[in-house]
């Protein structure tokens, strides 16, 4: 892995990907996004602060365990500009974020405990089916083998189904 000198003070995206080990295309998309920011130079060149190093760091150990972009662009936002994410930040998110996790990993054992009982029929109103209709929500509502749209006649006058 290639060494930044201290006396440099902004990366090049190039050097930014070898660093953080995010494709530059990934690191494009954190900017869009609002994750990272950038500055031009006068060839309209991108230069990260070194800091941005961490911000990335930050953003890929969040991705990693399932937080949406979204999510983490909120978090970013709650810090100054130009202050990384610290030990403290991370903890603090970390543990706000634990219900969500928690609820996808239970979730995701549901899934996993029961993916051989569901051919994946769309039944949707089977007591047993918890991968298409946990806990029977849609048999108490309705009954039928399937939910079909509910179509509208269209502008150009085609009937409703």
């Amino acid at each position: 892995m290639p060494q930044i000198p201290e006396k440099i003070h902004e990366l090049t995206v190039g050097q930014l990907s070898a660093r953080s080990g995010a494709a530059v295309s990934a690191l494009h998309f954190y900017e869009a996004k609002g994750l990272i920011s950038s500055r031009r130079t006068s060839g309209n060149q991108r230069r990260y602060g070194r800091d941005t190093l961490r911000r990335v760091a930050f953003v890929r150990a969040a991705q990693r365990v399932g937080i949406p972009l979204a999510t983490i662009r909120e978090a970013l936002a709650q810090l100054p500009e130009e202050r990384t994410p610290t030990n403290d930040d991370w903890a603090r998110l970390s543990a706000a974020w634990r219900t969500e996790l928690d609820e996808r990993i239970k979730q995701l054992g549901r899934l996993r405990d029961h993916l051989t009982d569901c051919i994946g029929c769309g039944c949707l109103s089977l007591e047993t089916c918890v991968l298409s209709n946990p806990d029977d929500i849609v048999g108490e509502r309705m009954v039928g083998s399937r939910l079909l749209p509910v179509r509208r006649p269209g502008a150009d006058g085609t009937p409703a189904s």
